[in-house]
């Protein structure tokens, strides 16, 4: 299984990528992974090929490995290894994922995760060819796969991204004395943190915002000195799972560019109440007013008046928050395993 993100870094797909080989590894399979890293590898069965540099993509700067160090070990890890199947996620990311696409000649799985621009219009006419090599593709949503369909062709599945809801469920509350609503992300302009500040500016309720995460904007928000902020910074797995089992509310207030809203997946399965923007990729994880308050992206009034209202009304929280427990159990990662085994397995066949 290949991540073109460095997995020393944290993201969606890295942590897709992780997730889904340790549970495949539970079901029986044996799973190596291949991906940038920046330091020591996260897991025995991580192979690096060496460290990333940053790469502007859809909004956000990426961390991939483009070199032909890379590539060459890449080529050497998969000589090694001699795998069944290779797993490609965003086959065409320059990067180990890309160097497979064009010189592998195992069966090729690919997991597509982009939504929108790709920005990469120049490599689309040489690669289509190549793409057609891959055996089973899938998209993480419908955006995703509009994108692919888009820039590349063919025919892909549309399933989800996984959480660990066990371990979202097993980890003990960060200590709060009153009631936390929680924002996990990068600190730029597309994850909506400044228009959260803004809102929160203006909250007539005795409650705390955990902030975690870090930024170009980081620096900036926090001057502005808004009351009942507190800035967590980069936190490890543990205590951002703390922290969300902690939290009455988690708010994704991005405005855009998401193609799959797993954050929201991970705080409802950790017993939050969700209050998102309403935006495409995360209304591919929740239904409106049923398992979340979606609020349009970018409107602080109505960012506020959401989560004042979550806060203040009991029987809201108690439904969201029960509705949310059923949806995470529904997009688990146990269950999206067993069926990427099940797409291998036909894959060989």
């Amino acid at each position: 299984m290949v991540s073109p993100y460095s997995l020393s870094r944290v993201g969606g797909v890295q942590g897709q990528v992780l997730g889904l080989a340790a549970e495949l590894r539970a079901l029986g399979h044996d799973v190596r992974v291949l991906a940038p890293c920046d330091g020591p590898p996260p897991d025995r069965a991580v192979m690096s090929v060496g460290p990333s540099v940053g790469w502007e993509s859809n909004g956000s700067i990426a961390p991939i490995a483009p070199d032909a160090a890379a590539a060459r070990r890449t080529i050497d890890a998969l000589r090694d290894v001699g795998p069944d199947v290779v797993h490609l996620h965003e086959p065409v990311v320059p990067g180990p994922a890309l160097a497979l696409l064009l010189g592998s000649d195992v069966p090729i799985v690919s997991t597509h995760h982009i939504a929108g621009e790709v920005g990469r219009e120049w490599l689309m006419p040489a690669l289509r060819p190549q793409m057609q090599r891959i055996v089973a593709r899938v998209a993480v949503s419908e955006s995703a796969r509009h994108t692919a369909i888009d820039s590349y062709g063919g025919e892909y599945d549309v399933w989800w991204n996984g959480i660990d809801v066990r371990r979202a469920r097993a980890a003990a509350p960060w200590p709060a004395t009153r009631p936390v609503v929680v924002f996990v992300g990068r600190h730029e302009p597309r994850k909506g943190l400044r228009v959260l500040i803004e809102a929160w500016r203006g909250i007539e309720r005795e409650a705390e915002l955990w902030v975690i995460g870090a930024g170009p904007e980081t620096d900036e928000l926090r001057s502005l000195g808004v009351a009942g902020v507190v800035w967590c910074g980069r936190v490890d797995d543990d205590e951002r799972d703390a922290r969300l089992r902690s939290a009455s509310v988690f708010c994704a207030p991005a405005l855009g560019g998401e193609s799959f809203g797993v954050v929201l997946l991970e705080a409802m399965a950790a017993g939050a109440a969700v209050v998102a923007s309403d935006i495409e990729g995360y209304r591919n994880v929740a239904t409106p007013s049923v398992d979340a308050l979606l609020v349009a992206p970018g409107d602080p009034i109505a960012l506020r008046a959401a989560l004042q209202q979550v806060l203040d009304d009991a029987a809201l929280h108690a439904r969201l928050t029960a509705a949310g427990a059923a949806r995470a159990d529904e997009l688990s990662m146990s269950r999206l395993a067993r069926r990427y085994g099940a797409l291998y397995t036909s894959v060989l066949a």
